[in-house]
């Protein structure tokens, strides 16, 4: 799937996995992780790495096997340092409001990977 870097695009994104949510029978624990964490990787891809720059694509490529399902989420940004960011359980960053995006998909995904230099982002679920 390839989208504008527009933030309603969002829904075609959740309109994915609830289609493949039906078509794969996937948990409703699993789905509400998947729909979460992709739906943060794609907002992260548009507002941080495309900069809401409307000509600029994001891709959304996902994998279903029996044990798991990957999504892959990639921007036409510069990437970011992923080795090195703030803790946003920690005090000094409890107030900010921004920071916590990636914390959460760590939290969701069974597996999440990025690429040098951290434009396209590896989630992966498991499904048993």
């Amino acid at each position: 799937m390839v989208i504008k870097s527009e933030i309603q695009n969002i829904n075609l994104v959740e309109r994915l996995i609830d289609d493949l949510s039906v078509k794969y029978q996937i948990h409703s624990d699993v789905y509400g992780k998947l729909l979460l964490a992709v739906v943060e990787g794609v907002n992260n891809a548009i507002v941080h790495g495309n900069k809401l720059e409307k000509e600029k694509d994001v891709v959304v490529e996902y994998a279903v096997s029996d044990k798991q399902i990957e999504f892959f989420i990639s921007d036409s940004g510069n990437g970011f340092d992923y080795k090195n960011l703030p803790d946003p359980t920690k005090p000094e960053n409890i107030e900010r409001t921004h920071g916590r995006g990636i914390f959460l998909m760590n939290h969701l995904a069974d597996e999440l990977e990025f690429n040098d230099p951290g434009n396209k982002v590896k989630m992966v679920f498991y499904l048993a």
